[in-house]
C-alpha cells in the first residue's frame, strides 16, 4: 500500500490544526483525507467509513482523543492511532498508548514526520 491508497482521518477541534496537518499529507502524497472536529464524530465516522489511520488530538470538546482512541480501537484492533497534541505529558503519552495509539506526533507536524510516522502503515522503514 501506497501513501496515495491510505485512507485518513483527521480528528482535531482547530480549523488551523486540521489544515496543517491535511497540507502536509497532501505533500507527501496522501489524497483521501477525511476531517472531524471533535472524538465523537471521529469513532461515528470511523465507524461508517473505517479510516487507515486515524490522527486524533487529545483535547477536544464531546469527546476527548484518548476516549475516543479506545474507542476506536476497541471497534477495531487493527486500527492504526496516531495522536497529535500539543499536549505532550507523560501522563498523556500512556494513557494514549494504553487506550490503543500507535504513535504520537508534537504539534505542528512537519510532513517528514508525517512520512515517518506513516512509514509503519505502508511497511516502510521496517
Amino acid at each position: 500500500m501506497g501513501l496515495e491508497d491510505l485512507k485518513v482521518l483527521i480528528c482535531d477541534d482547530s480549523l488551523l490544526a486540521r489544515k496543517n496537518l491535511r497540507d502536509g499529507l497532501y505533500k507527501i502524497g496522501c489524497k483521501n483525507v477525511t476531517e472531524v472536529k471533535d472524538g465523537q464524530a471521529a469513532i461515528d465516522s470511523y465507524k461508517s467509513n473505517p479510516a487507515d489511520v486515524v490522527f486524533l488530538d487529545i483535547v477536544m470538546p464531546v469527546k476527548d482523543g484518548i476516549t475516543a482512541a479506545g474507542e476506536i480501537c476497541n471497534l477495531d484492533s487493527n486500527a492504526y492511532v496516531i495522536m497529535v497534541s500539543s499536549v505532550g505529558t507523560q501522563i498523556h503519552l500512556r494513557e494514549a498508548i494504553k487506550a490503543g495509539a500507535k504513535d504520537f506526533l508534537q504539534k505542528p507536524a512537519t510532513p517528514e514526520q508525517i512520512k515517518e510516522a506513516l512509514s509503519h502503515v505502508i511497511g516502510g522503514d521496517d
